[in-house]
C-alpha cells in the first residue's frame, strides 16, 4: 500500500494526463448518454405498442443487451467499426449507447406506464390526438419520475466507460493502466484514478439533484 506522501505526489505529478483522460471519458459517457436518451425513448415506447411486432423487436433488443457482458458489445462495435473506417472514440460511444439504451428503454416504459390512465383521457377529452397528449401531459410527467434511476444510470455509464481502455481508448483508466505500467507501481495509480471517478461521480449526483429539485419546485 503507498504512503499517503507517495500518492500525492502521484496524484499532482499525473494530473494533466489524468485530465486529458478525464476529458475523454466525460466526452464518451455524455455522447453516449445522449443518444441512449433517444434510443431508450423510442424501445420504450415499441414496447408498449399494442402491435406487437413492435413490442417483440423492443423485447429482443432489451433480452440482447442484458444477456451479453458489455466488454463482448464493446469489442463487437470496436472490430466491425474498425473495419469501416470508424474511430475508437465512436466506436465506444455507440457501444455503450447501444448497452445504455436497453436500461433507459426499462426506465421509460415503467414511468410513462406509471402515470395515471386518466391523464390521456383527460388530454383526449380537450381535443388533443394521442400524440400530443403523450408529448404535452405524460412525458413530463415521465421524465420527472424518471429523473432518479436515470441519474443512477449515467452514473453506472460514467464507471462502464473505463471497459473502453481495453480497447485502447485513452480515457480515464487507460491512463491509470498506461502510468501503473510504466512505473510498475499499478496500485497507487489505481488509487488516483479512483478519486477522479469519485469526482466525476459526485459531479453526476449533484446535477442530477439539482434537476429533482427544480422539477418538484414547478409542481407546487
Amino acid at each position: 500500500m503507498p504512503s499517503l506522501a507517495h500518492f500525492f505526489d502521484v496524484f499532482f505529478g499525473s494530473y494533466d494526463m489524468f485530465l486529458k483522460g478525464m476529458w475523454n471519458t466525460l466526452q464518451v459517457t455524455v455522447v453516449s448518454i445522449a443518444i441512449a436518451l433517444i434510443v431508450g425513448l423510442f424501445f420504450a415506447f415499441l414496447k408498449i405498442s399494442s402491435i406487437k411486432v413492435l413490442a417483440w423487436i423492443a423485447n429482443t433488443y432489451i433480452y440482447i443487451v442484458r444477456g451479453t457482458p458489455l466488454i463482448a458489445q464493446i469489442f463487437i462495435f470496436y472490430y466491425g467499426m474498425v473495419e469501416l473506417g470508424i474511430s475508437g472514440f465512436w466506436s465506444v460511444t455507440l457501444a455503450l449507447a447501444f448497452h445504455n439504451g436497453a436500461y433507459i428503454a426499462e426506465i421509460f416504459r415503467g414511468s410513462i406506464q406509471s402515470i395515471d390512465k386518466g391523464q390521456m383521457e383527460a388530454g383526449r377529452s380537450l381535443g388533443m390526438h394521442s400524440n400530443l397528449t403523450m408529448r404535452r401531459i405524460i412525458l413530463p410527467q415521465a421524465f420527472r419520475r424518471a429523473l432518479p434511476p436515470l441519474g443512477n444510470q449515467f452514473i453506472i455509464c460514467v464507471k462502464d466507460s473505463s471497459l473502453a481502455a481495453f480497447i485502447g481508448f485513452f480515457e480515464l483508466f487507460g491512463v491509470a493502466q498506461t502510468l501503473g505500467s510504466n512505473s510498475f507501481d499499478y496500485m497507487t495509480h489505481l488509487l488516483v484514478v479512483s478519486v477522479y471517478y469519485l469526482v466525476l461521480v459526485g459531479l453526476i449526483g449533484i446535477v442530477v439533484n439539482i434537476l429533482e429539485r427544480k422539477f418538484s419546485a414547478s409542481d407546487r
